[in-house]
């Protein structure tokens, strides 16, 4: 098919964090030189900010970088961290406050803010807008495209109208070819076009498993008298602890009475009866929690994977013909429990790596591995290095000899214990089977406190065009009852936050029946499955969640 093309300097993939900062500095640096750059964004989104999902608590010293005036110019950092709290959950109902002395500092969120970062990508792609690039809503980029010598020519927007069948509808719309000098992958955890590129160009070789987590959130509107403006409350132990998987817990007080409360649970868990959804809805329930939740109402309801392998996981960020970003990478600082701002940083940095390419008229499709150097000596490439035995040491210790090891690295040594510590495992291989794990009994919902998975599914304001090919694929359709069924009592059915997976009855038969309309774009399906048999791609463009301040 012969399709229409158009031509740029760079095409960025994702209006997150990460590619909306790298938009916004590439202007920037085309404004104050005085050279013309065309910069296009585009986000699979129906709006910018439409998928984005995080915690979340805000460091703002990249802003300040980006934006020195953000203050001024109607940046949403509208709460300022009050009060910090880290809480063991001992039960489900007895729980001990930390002492702030025991808690590495890397922990602490004085000078920072909480925040819906949905609402700062908003604001970020009116600001790239303003200096100039184009961002392009709606639009999937599904697959990548290549010059002759292998080295990535941009990128294909997926068809719109197709059918189930594959074959065109009325509505048919052939997807447009973006071409670019360099092409910036910032798709978030997970990126299905991110995963491809380093497995073409080994970006990943050397380095140690990549690790995820899976967190979820709910945004609620409180009553006045439980809202504590400011307030950051962190969790371990309980229920996670229960059936030895690790994790932790947030609850954070927002302005105008909204509270953001969410569990991520570690995707090494070992028992595949595990339902993370309902681990979530049981910590609710806990008094240190529901505290603040009960007479209030549930607004919003999300889940979505999180990259935490940190800088012994993180692949080479640079390939023939362009950059990946941010948690596409797996930039985020697990010691911080942070990623937006070390997102952010790894845009600005490959901005400016950009610029002095084009500038000095370095031809497209180049490996710019200067990048390399450019990340190594910021601040994010040392926040990246002290920071790289935490989550090794959690998988390694558990939660309380790992936590001790953690203060005494960040407290005592800034990070710069003279050894790294390693988790060579991927997550998918921890999965134990079915019969040497106990059944997990989950209390059934309340309607006040824990509520069931299609009504949260609902609250997400997910949609998807259904008569469209299932953009969850399946290399062997005979592995999920032949395979995980028999082995793992396949955990698809309790691991996906969607209910998106089912094994039904069917005339005397089992099926595995794929909800893809429910899908909210988490990409855990595509991590954790531990056969290794479901591939996220991108469905038609717009269609998923539509968050709202989230």
């Amino acid at each position: 098919m012969e399709r229409e093309f158009m031509e740029f300097d760079v095409v960025i993939v994702g209006a997150g964090p990460a590619g909306l900062a790298t938009a916004c500095r590439l202007m920037q640096i085309s404004r104050d030189a005085g050279k013309e750059l065309t910069v296009c964004v585009v986000e699979k989104g129906s709006e910018v900010g439409a998928h984005i999902l995080s915690g979340a608590v805000f460091e703002p010293k990249v802003l300040d970088e980006l934006f020195p005036d953000w203050r001024d110019a109607g940046a949403p950092l509208n709460t300022a961290v009050t009060r910090d709290e880290i809480h063991l959950l001992k039960s489900a109902t007895d729980a001990k406050l930390m002492p702030n002395g025991l808690i590495p500092k890397t922990m602490h969120n004085d000078g920072n803010y909480i925040i819906s970062v949905g609402n700062l990508v908003r604001w970020l792609g009116g600001r790239a807008e303003e200096l100039g690039a184009e961002i392009f809503p709606g639009f999937a980029a599904s697959e990548l495209l290549l010059n002759d010598d292998g080295s990535v020519k941009g990128i294909l927007i997926g068809d719109m109208g197709v059918g189930a069948d594959g074959e065109p509808k009325d509505s048919f719309m052939p997807g447009m070819e973006l071409h670019a000098k360099y092409t910036v992958f910032a798709e978030g955890c997970r990126g299905h076009l991110g995963k491809q590129l380093i497995e073409k160009f080994h970006l990943d070789n050397g380095k140690t498993a990549q690790h995820y987590g899976l967190g979820f959130k709910e945004l609620w509107k409180v009553p006045g008298d439980k809202h504590s403006p400011g307030l950051v409350l962190h969790t371990g132990g309980w229920p996670l602890a229960e059936s030895e998987s690790s994790g932790g817990g947030f609850l954070y007080h927002l302005e105008d009475n909204q509270v953001v409360v969410g569990l991520i649970i570690d995707l090494n868990y070992q028992n595949p009866h595990l339902s993370p959804f309902d681990e979530f809805q049981r910590y609710k329930t806990h008094p240190l929690i529901a505290q603040y939740l009960e007479g209030g109402e549930r607004i919003s309801y999300g889940a979505r994977a999180i990259t935490k392998g940190g800088l012994n996981s993180l692949p080479k960020m640079s390939f023939p013909g362009g950059l990946v970003l941010g948690c596409d990478a797996g930039t985020l600082n697990f010691a911080k429990i942070k990623g937006t701002h070390t997102a952010m940083k790894s845009g600005m940095l490959a901005a400016e790596t950009l610029a002095e390419a084009l500038f000095k008229g370095v031809e497209g499709g180049k490996d710019l591995d200067c990048y390399q150097t450019r990340f190594e000596q910021s601040w994010l490439g040392d926040e990246l290095h002290r920071s790289r035995n935490f989550g090794p040491a959690m998988h390694k210790f558990g939660t309380f000899l790992g936590g001790a090891f953690n203060f005494i690295d960040q407290n005592l040594f800034g990070g710069k214990l003279p050894f790294t510590l390693r988790d060579d495992k991927p997550d998918y291989a921890q999965m134990g089977l079915a019969s040497e794990h106990s059944k997990i009994d989950y209390p059934k919902p309340d309607g006040k406190l824990s509520f069931d998975k299609l009504s949260s599914v609902y609250l997400s304001n997910t949609y998807h065009e259904e008569d469209q090919p299932c953009h969850l694929r399946l290399k062997d359709a005979r592995i999920p009852l032949a395979v995980n069924l028999v082995k793992f009592d396949e955990p698809a059915q309790r691991y996906c936050p969607a209910g998106v997976y089912e094994v039904v009855e069917d005339a005397g038969e089992q099926k595995f029946v794929i909800n893809s309309q429910n899908c909210i774009h988490c990409k855990t399906c595509d991590i954790k499955d531990p056969s290794q048999n479901i591939t996220w791609v991108t469905p038609e463009g717009s269609g998923g969640p539509n968050y709202p301040n989230m």
